[in-house]
């Protein structure tokens, strides 16, 4: 399953970043990134997150993106790297959690692929600065 996972997330490498979107090629945020590998992956989205803004869920201070993550992934240690897993970023230290990215490589040379504003969906190093960032850690469901 996770070398599935990776070849789909790298299949959308490229794809130019554009906010709520999830079309391979085409435009997509991080959020649409997950969404897209699912359904090349899983098939059906188990749901369709809401419209969201830029600020989604800071001005409550909720932790949405976490909360839907737990419905529909498995949650396992942050430091049990394994390609293939979902990583949960608090980009901000009192922000919620907003960022998505799915490990590639792991170990020395760790990777992940994630859709960046200004980058579009790019595969980039695991470096410190991401890796302190990194507050939850998913395994995706197996499908069968």
């Amino acid at each position: 399953m996770n070398g599935r996972v990776i070849t789909a997330a790298r299949g959308w490498i490229g794809t130019p970043y554009v906010h709520q979107a999830s079309v391979r090629g085409a435009g997509s945020d991080c959020l649409g990134l997950l969404r897209g590998v699912w359904r090349e992956v899983l098939g059906a989205e188990p749901e369709t997150p809401p419209a969201y803004t830029m600020d989604w869920s800071e001005p409550q201070g909720e932790e949405r993106l976490w909360a839907a993550a737990l419905r529909h992934l498995k949650p396992k240690e942050t430091d049990a790297e394994h390609g293939g897993d979902l990583l949960l970023f608090r980009m901000r230290s009192t922000g919620v959690a907003k960022h998505l990215g799915i490990a590639a490589e792991t170990g020395a040379s760790s990777t992940f692929i994630h859709a960046y504003s200004g980058h579009g969906v790019v595969e980039s190093p695991l470096s410190a600065p991401w890796r302190r960032r990194i507050v939850a850690r998913f395994e995706f469901p197996t499908g069968e």
